[in-house]
């Protein structure tokens, strides 16, 4: 894998980003990797972490699958304890795994809002917690970075898990970039719009469903009417985001949430 001299700072670093088997954090992994850095795959899916894996050491990138559910302690501790026997640091933790769910909370389940919110918020908790615990241990100290969305900042009908729990993820962020000033680990979350990945694709049905719409009206009327191109993001917007705030040299860069949204949300 070629590497731009530019962002020499992640060479040999270990990144592990959660829920990378597919979509924004493959991408993540995958350019990571491209630039040197030593990868960590973390997915549900075992046989899906490993395949990532697989095709980025293809390429000549090093990478390890392992398998976890973000939201068991047990499982979180045994994964970090790998990595960390396996590779002796942590240098960057994205808490990139997420679930959709898309009703209006009259008919949604305590199950449904759970699910949502189990992942994205619990998940984010044992997985911070792990890494910080490596971090705080190295002289290097470390970045953690949060995949947020514009509805961190933004609501949107018949997504209350969603919208709570990414809203959530900002306050998780700057309480870590204050604990962790002291130990030279940054925190930032990336916000971005919509990426038509399997996640996103799911809903527009749903969406189409809910609103009476077909489905080029909700891509039309509702994904992309306040975007100032009428484009999606795309998973290589986000990975180069990622890239960027992970080798950001100080703590200059801590505690922001950055927008990738094609003009959709303006801070």
């Amino acid at each position: 894998m070629s590497q731009h001299p530019a962002q020499d700072r992640i060479q040999d670093k270990v990144a592990l980003i959660t829920g990378a088997a597919s979509g924004i954090g493959k991408e993540i992994a995958i350019l990571f990797a491209r630039q040197g850095a030593r990868v960590v795959i973390l997915d549900l899916d075992r046989e899906a972490a490993e395949a990532a894996a697989r095709e980025i050491a293809e390429q000549g990138g090093t990478a390890l699958g392992v398998a976890a559910d973000v939201t068991d302690e047990a499982q979180v501790e045994a994964a970090f304890k790998q990595v960390a026997d396996t590779y002796g640091q942590l240098d960057v933790m994205i808490a990139n795994a997420g679930s959709q769910h898309v009703e209006p909370i009259h008919k949604l389940s305590y199950e449904a809002w759970k699910k949502v919110t189990n992942i994205q918020l619990d998940g984010s908790f044992l997985t911070t917690r792990a890494a910080f615990r490596q971090m705080m241990q190295q002289e290097s100290g470390g970045c953690l970075l949060y995949m947020g969305s514009v509805h961190s900042h933004e609501a949107s009908a018949m997504k209350s898990p969603y919208v709570t729990a990414k809203h959530g993820l900002l306050g998780l962020c700057r309480t870590m970039a204050k604990e962790g000033a002291a130990y030279g680990i940054r925190a930032n979350t990336i916000c971005p719009g919509y990426v038509k990945t399997p996640l996103v694709e799911k809903q527009i049905p749903d969406q189409a469903r809910e609103h009476g719409m077909s489905e080029e009206e909700v891509i039309e009327k509702v994904f992309l009417k306040d975007t100032v191109d009428k484009e999606f993001t795309t998973v290589a917007d986000v990975a180069e985001t990622a890239l960027y705030l992970a080798t950001f040299p100080s703590n200059a860069l801590t505690g922001q949430s950055i927008v990738v949204s094609h003009g959709w949300f303006m801070q």
